[in-house]
């Protein structure tokens, strides 16, 4: 009998270790694989493609297949294809405006990069002035709106300004921008120069706006990974809200909550520099009938943004006769295409400068705000979307980002001074793809270091880490938000 325990329990104690071993060797291999995970930040939709070029925010998701490609490749046609005003034999793309701000998506979102604002003596073709008045009525009430989704329309010039009208008709004006130049010393004495926009209207075609008009200028926003953020679960993002700040970390993200106009309900807002929009169709929609006066079946108006006190806009020709300007066959092609544009390839992650610059940015507290990692979900109508665990950098929340970037013009339930928290996966590569490197919701900040060195309320604890920083770790730490 003590024989027969004895060479149970030693061969017990070698399994033991085995176990052990394997256990630390699979952990080992785990962690090897979140690290390439890492490498490829859409998951298995990541771009195929490793070269970095003007082209790298215009792939296909990586694991499309045949047939996929080539609904991708159709929808892209649509996305860049120029539009013309009513009536012309191009039947398909006709409906343009009466007013408008481009006469494409691509001429926004140029190579699906981000916008600018506008240089001097130039148009503002990728950045637009969103108007409101303030709101009589609470927010919630005003979310069912299904005509402005919450927003209160400036009375005659809309929910945005139009510097373009077809033939025949006058543009509602245009804005200019400049700058007022400061300075901020950091710890180690190195002088930083931040500006500060200061915006005004001209040659308005209908005389001075409302006096307590609220205005927001927009860059166009970079158009990659969309469909894996629409793809993750609301519970996933709602668990990362903290309105009330209840662990005490500085940090009080919550959700906007928008109204849906498929869905008739309210629903997580995601898309949108105040996560206005609840999914990427109505978001495209939106563009469709905002920036290029569009009808779709979702927003019907074939005049766009032309307020009731613009008669000569709403009876100008058009392009819907029976049917949508952009019909539903379009729409889902253009809704296809940006769901599917491939987040690229992350670079130099191995670096020790990229790594001791993730240290960081953890460190910092970036990363509260700009959570690294999240999984989709199996519940979308994209199977190569579905469960990818992806590093977008963002929570998709809104924050108070401080007086120095407020709009001071609430969204949906956003107040004037909060911004969702934008992903920073390929902000290294902005310069590469267009050609031009403006950050932050109006473009103000023409590096990374100013765009941090603007954050304010909720992120100012991470600015002045930032700020206490040696240029060797700012260097470091601007070097990793570069390689995402």
């Amino acid at each position: 009998m003590k024989h027969f325990v004895v060479a149970t329990v030693i061969p017990s104690i070698m399994l033991f270790g085995w176990l052990h071993n394997t256990w630390a060797e699979d952990n080992a291999a785990m962690v090897d694989e979140i690290q390439a995970a890492r490498n490829l930040p859409g998951g298995f939709a990541t771009s195929r493609q490793s070269r970095v070029d003007s082209g790298t925010f215009s792939q296909p998701s990586g694991n499309l297949d045949f047939n996929e490609r080539f609904t991708f490749n159709l929808g892209r046609a649509v996305f860049r294809k120029l539009w013309v005003s009513s009536p012309s034999t191009t039947r398909s793309s006709d409906g343009l405006g009466p007013l408008y701000n481009a006469r494409s998506c691509a001429r926004c979102h140029k190579k699906n990069g981000r916008g600018h604002p506008p240089d001097v003596g130039d148009n503002a073709i990728s950045m637009v002035m969103r108007l409101s008045v303030p709101r009589t009525s609470s927010p919630t009430a005003l979310l069912t709106n299904t005509a402005h989704l919450g927003d209160v329309p400036e009375p005659i010039y809309g929910r945005q300004l139009q510097d373009f009208a077809i033939q025949g008709h006058d543009a509602e004006g245009e804005f200019k921008v400049a700058y007022i130049e400061s300075h901020v010393t950091l710890a180690d004495g190195t002088v930083v120069s931040l500006r500060t926009p200061r915006y005004r209207f001209q040659n308005l075609k209908y005389g001075p706006m409302r006096k307590d008009v609220q205005f927001s200028p927009r860059i166009a926003n970079q158009m990659i990974g969309l469909g894996l953020l629409e793809a993750v679960s609301p519970e996933d993002i709602l668990s990362f809200e903290d309105p009330e700040d209840k662990d005490a970390d500085g940090i009080s993200g919550r959700a906007n909550r928008v109204w849906s106009l498929s869905h008739k309900r309210l629903m997580l807002g995601r898309f949108g520099w105040k996560a206005g929009q609840p999914t990427l169709m109505q978001q495209i929609a939106d563009a469709f009938s905002g920036d290029l006066g569009l009808s779709t079946p979702i927003f019907r108006a074939t005049a766009g943004d032309c307020t009731p006190t613009q008669d000569f806009c709403r009876n100008a020709p058009h392009g819907a006769e029976d049917k949508d300007e952009v019909n539903k066959e379009l729409l889902d092609l253009v809704t296809f295409y940006v769901r599917t544009i491939a987040v690229p390839q992350r670079r130099n992650a191995k670096s020790p400068a990229v790594r001791a610059g993730h240290r960081l940015f953890r460190h910092a507290g970036c990363a509260q705000c700009h959570r690294p990692r999240m999984t989709t979900g199996m519940k979308v109508p994209i199977k190569s979307l579905q469960g990818q665990i992806i590093w977008p950098y963002t929570d998709l929340l809104l924050h108070d980002m401080g007086e120095g970037l407020a709009d001071n013009r609430p969204e949906a339930a956003a107040s004037g001074r909060e911004w969702r928290t934008p992903p920073l996966w390929g902000i290294g590569l902005t310069k590469t793809v267009t050609g031009r490197a403006f950050f932050l919701h109006d473009g103000r900040a023409r590096s990374v270091e100013e765009a941090i060195l603007w954050h304010g309320g909720e992120a100012e604890r991470a600015r002045n880490f930032y700020a206490q920083l040696s240029v060797d770790e700012r260097t470091a730490l601007v070097a990793f938000v570069n390689s995402l």
